[in-house]
C-alpha cells in the first residue's frame, strides 16, 4: 500500500536529469516508510534496484555477521557468489562488480547504522568506495538510508570527508491528511470526520500503523484491536522502535520523553523535573528525541518583538508515542492477561484532553496543509510553531497560548485549533482574550483563523471576526 510522497519521488525523479551518479540520504521515524518510498522510486525509475540492510545489533554479534549478512543479501539480488569479505573494502568492491552501465540503477544501504556499528572506519570506508568505485557509474543513485538518523547525521551528513560528494538529504514525515485517509479506501467517503480523526490522533500520519487499519470497524474497535489486545501491533511496537533509533543512553532519554507527555517544555523545564542541572545530558536527550523524528524543536518568533523566542520548547510530535505513554504503558500487563475491558474511548480517563492534544498536535504537523484556505499559499513563511507568552503575577500581566503562530514579513496568523462537539462564539471570545494580552506591532497585520472539528455554530462565521473557518474534512478529502 503506497500513497504520496509526490514531492519526494519528484526531487529524486529529477537526479536521473544528471549525467553522473548520485549519493543521497533519507532519513525519518521508524515505521515512516523510506524503504518503501526507495523501492517505489526504484520502480518509477525502471531501474534495476538492489537493497541491502543492515543486520540489527545483537550480543555476541560482530562485523564478521554484518558482513555475511551484506554479501547473503548481494547473492539473493545479483549474480554474486555470496562469499563473506574480509572487510567492507571488499564488500563494496562485490556491490560494484554488479553494477551495470547499460540501465539505471537504485542501490539502497538501508539501516546503514546496524551495518557499520562494530566498525568505527566505515564511514570512511564507504567514502572511499564512492570516490573510487560508485561515482564511477553514470546511471547510479546510491542511497543511504537508516532509522537512526543521529547516526546519519553525525557520520555522513555532518562529516567533512562527505563535504560535496552529497546530491540531497530527503527526511521523510507523516504523510498528508488526504494520503492518510486512503487506507481507508472507500468506506472513508461515509465516516464521520471525528471516526477518521479518532485513529489518526493514535496513529498519526505513520503508514506501517495505518496499513493495520480495517475500514469495516469503527474507530473504536480498531483502536482496540491495535492497542489493547494481547500481541497487539501498536502494544508491541514502541519499545522495538524506541530501542531502535535511541542506541545512546536510551534509559535516561525515555525518562526525557515521558516528561513531554503532558504538553511541550523548554530543556531547561525537562532538567527541573528531572533535578538535573540546565543542559548537558538533557540537551543532548532531547536533540537524540528529535533526530529520531519524535519530538519537535518548534522553532518560532516573538510576535510582539519580531526576534526568535527566547527559549524554544521541545512538543512530542508523535501522536502514537503520546497514546502509548499516557494509554497504554501503565496497563500492559492487564494487556498482557487478556483482561483488559476496553469498548469505547470514552472509557480512557482524560480521553478528551489527550484528543484534542493530538488533534491539535495534527493540525501543527501538517501545517502546510491549511495554508492556501489562510490565503498564504504562495506566501514566504518565516516561523510556523505554537507560541506560550507566560504571565508575570508581579507585573500583574496576564500570558496565553497561540496553538498555532504562521508569520510572514508582512503578517501574523493566529490559529486556534479546537476539537468539541459544539463549537459556539465562546471560541470568538476565547481569541479575542489571547490576542489582547499581546502587545503587537502597529505596522503588524493581523489574521485570525480557525482550524475546527465539530459542531460549529452559525454565528461564530456570523460574527466575522475570523479571517478563515477551516473545518477538518476540508483538508481530508
Amino acid at each position: 500500500m503506497f500513497y504520496g510522497r509526490e514531492d519526494i519521488l519528484e526531487d529524486m525523479m529529477s537526479l536521473w536529469g544528471k549525467r553522473v551518479s548520485s549519493l543521497i540520504t533519507c532519513r525519518g521515524r521508524r515505521r515512516i516508510g523510506k524503504s518503501t518510498l526507495v523501492a517505489e522510486f526504484a520502480r518509477k525509475s525502471s531501474a534495476r534496484f538492489i537493497r541491502i540492510e543492515g543486520l540489527k545489533p545483537r550480543r555476541k554479534f560482530t562485523n564478521e555477521d554484518e558482513l555475511q549478512n551484506f554479501a547473503m543479501f548481494l547473492s539473493l539480488q545479483t549474480d554474486a557468489l555470496g562469499e563473506t569479505p574480509a572487510n567492507w573494502a571488499q564488500a563494496f568492491k562485490a556491490l560494484d562488480d554488479q553494477i551495470r552501465d547499460d540501465g539505471r540503477t537504485v542501490v539502497l544501504l538501508d539501516e546503514i547504522s546496524w551495518m557499520g556499528h562494530y566498525d568505527p572506519h566505515f564511514p570512511d570506508i564507504l567514502k572511499i568506495a564512492w570516490d573510487t568505485m560508485f561515482k564511477k557509474h553514470d546511471r547510479l543513485i546510491l542511497i543511504v538510508c537508516g532509522s537512526v538518523s543521529s547516526w546519519i547525521k553525525d557520520n555522513i551528513i555532518d562529516n567533512s570527508a562527505y563535504l560535496g560528494r552529497r546530491s540531497g538529504d530527503f527526511i521523510v514525515g507523516e504523510l498528508p491528511f488526504r494520503d492518510c485517509v486512503k487506507f481507508w479506501g472507500p468506506a472513508a467517503e461515509n465516516m464521520a470526520s471525528r471516526e477518521i480523526l479518532d485513529v489518526l490522533s493514535v496513529t498519526g500520519g505513520v503508514p506501517r500503523y495505518l496499513e493495520e487499519i480495517n475500514p469495516a470497524l469503527s474507530a473504536n474497535e480498531n483502536i482496540r484491536r491495535m492497542c489493547f489486545t494481547r500481541k497487539s501491533p501498536l502494544r508491541e511496537d514502541f519499545d522495538d522502535m524506541f530501542f531502535d533509533v535511541i542506541t545512546e543512553q536510551p534509559s535516561f532519554t525515555g525518562q526525557v520523553l515521558r516528561c513531554l507527555a503532558d504538553g511541550p517544555q523548554t530543556a531547561t523545564e525537562v532538567a527541573a523535573r528531572l533535578e538535573l542541572p540546565k543542559g548537558g545530558n538533557t540537551s543532548a536527550a532531547l536533540d537524540r528525541l528529535v533526530e529520531a523524528g519524535l519530538v519537535a524543536r518548534d522553532h518560532g518568533r516573538n510576535p510582539e518583538t519580531g526576534r526568535p523566542v527566547r527559549e524554544r520548547r521541545y512538543r512530542l510530535m508523535d501522536n502514537y508515542t503520546k497514546f502509548y505513554l499516557k494509554f497504554i504503558e501503565p496497563v500492559k500487563s492487564v494487556i498482557d492477561d487478556g483482561s483488559y475491558a476496553f469498548t469505547s474511548l470514552e472509557q480512557l480517563k482524560g480521553i478528551d484532553g489527550v484528543l484534542g492534544l493530538a488533534f491539535e498536535n495534527l493540525v501543527v504537523n501538517h501545517y502546510r496543509e491549511i495554508l492556501p484556505r489562510l490565503g498564504l499559499s504562495r506566501a514566504l513563511i518565516e516561523s510556523a510553531a505554537p507560541f506560550v507568552k507566560r504571565g508575570c503575577p508581579k507585573e500583574q500581566t496576564g500570558g496565553c497560548q497561540i496553538d498555532l503562530l504562521i508569520q510572514t514579513a508582512q503578517a501574523c496568523c493566529f490559529v486556534e485549533v479546537k476539537r468539541r462537539k459544539d463549537i459556539g462564539e465562546e471560541i470568538v471570545e476565547e481569541m479575542k482574550g489571547k490576542l489582547n494580552v499581546l502587545s503587537l506591532p502597529r505596522d503588524m497585520s493581523i489574521r485570525t483563523a480557525l482550524v475546527y472539528d465539530g459542531n460549529l455554530s452559525p454565528t461564530v462565521e456570523a460574527a466575522g471576526y475570523f479571517n478563515a473557518l477551516v473545518n477538518v474534512r476540508e483538508l481530508l478529502f
